[in-house]
């Protein structure tokens, strides 16, 4: 006996529906919605047809129910462990979506559709993948039952618009003796690194202090995935490339550092310092190649030299010869933090500084407290010297951190 429908389909007849424009192997367009449902015995009207064919396009185009999310204005990230629990980043800490998938295996194919479409492979025998969508959006994902309580997406959303230092101040990231500091560490072309944790906007604000840069100067930026959109009329990006699944065609960030130095770069940044590509850019850096930056992901500046050190050691270097070109090599490192209201906002400056054996060690040159006032550190004359006379604090509390 036929049933009449209304113009919500239920997901019974979606995924009925599904399988069977799926096994003729056409899109589902609405003439051929109409025929599966007339093919099922399935009395409707034009609304319920366009219905399904909405609800199929979100399983079949783009990023699916994740789609609005991504598209949100301020979203940076969407995570989703699972099918019913879906978070959204708006720079302000996760806040739950309301958003669920019908069951895991609705998460599964997404995750599938969204791997295949930038060209790797998701599945029982390769069950993670980290890769850059055709849009921008970079995709990681952990299969089921690796994965707890169900498949684990994180998508990151690329800057939609590059911020100026001005707006990062507007915004709340730091004062205006910060601002003028940080403007300060790019005219006077030392050599720094941003860091921080996972999502404390450390690409962003190195983005920003390249759109600081003087618009005479060339940047080459080397990145795993594109994420830094300065805003500058003079950069070249490099971006590496994974390998195919035959595992032929990769391209390795550090053969792109090596590239990147033959390009006459005024600038060399390398978008996150994480493997073996930290030896060729602290070279780069001993040979004459100023006002080199990055990103590095580390806890406090005082884990830097050893985040640097297993990054280096890894790749061959011995560690006397690591602290030997760092300490010619880098000069700076700012660093930022989440507040506890999820806010991102620079919260130090540190020095590289020798230690009595010989190493290298990140010594707190300023430091921002949480009402926005600046702690002179040990190394505040050696951030005065760097710096010289295009930055003079004009309010600290020399007390020290």
């Amino acid at each position: 006996m036929r049933r009449l429908l209304d113009a919500t389909p239920d997901r019974a007849l979606v995924v009925e529906v599904r399988d069977r424009i799926a096994a003729s192997g056409h899109r589902p367009t609405p003439e051929r919605v109409a025929a599966a449902l007339r093919a099922g015995g399935h009395v409707h009207g034009d609304r319920t047809v366009l219905a399904v064919v909405d609800a199929l396009h979100r399983e079949t185009v783009g990023a699916g129910l994740l789609e609005p999310l991504l598209r949100s204005p301020g979203v940076t990230d969407v995570l989703v462990n699972g099918p019913q629990e879906v978070f959204v980043d708006r720079g302000e800490g996760l806040e739950r979506a309301d958003v669920a998938f019908e069951d895991d295996d609705a998460v599964r194919r997404l995750a599938q559709r969204l791997a295949a479409a930038a060209g790797r492979r998701l599945d029982d025998a390769s069950p993670f993948v980290d890769v850059r969508l055709p849009d921008g959006t970079r995709l990681h994902a952990v299969l089921a039952p690796i994965a707890r309580p169900g498949t684990a997406l994180s998508l990151r959303v690329p800057a939609r618009r590059a911020y100026s230092l001005g707006e990062l101040a507007a915004r709340g990231a730091f004062g205006d003796e910060v601002h003028r500091l940080l403007r300060a560490i790019v005219a006077s072309r030392v050599a720094f690194l941003v860091t921080g944790g996972t999502g404390t906007g450390k690409t962003t604000l190195l983005s920003a202090m390249l759109g600081a840069v003087d618009h005479g100067e060339r940047v080459v930026v080397v990145e795993d995935a594109s994420e830094l959109r300065p805003d500058h009329p003079h950069v070249v990006a490099l971006e590496s490339r994974p390998a195919n699944v035959e595992g032929a065609g990769g391209v390795v960030l550090r053969d792109l550092v090596r590239q990147a130095l033959r390009m006459r770069p005024d600038r060399l940044v390398v978008g996150e310092v994480r493997g073996a590509e930290v030896v060729d850019l602290l070279g780069a850096l001993n040979t004459g190649h100023e006002g080199g930056c990055g990103t590095l992901h580390a806890n406090t500046p005082h884990d830097v030299p050893a985040r640097l050190e297993a990054l280096a050691m890894a790749a061959g270097m011995p560690r006397a010869a690591l602290h030997s070109q760092l300490a010619a090599a880098l000069h700076l490192v700012v660093h930022v933090a989440r507040g506890r209201q999820g806010t991102r906002r620079v919260v130090e400056v540190a020095a590289f500084g020798p230690t009595i054996d010989g190493a290298v060690e990140c010594v707190p040159a300023l430091s921002v407290r949480d009402d926005g006032a600046l702690v002179d550190g040990p190394a505040a004359v050696e951030l005065r010297r760097l710096l010289g006379p295009r930055w003079a604090p004009r309010s600290t509390d020399g007390r020290g951190p």
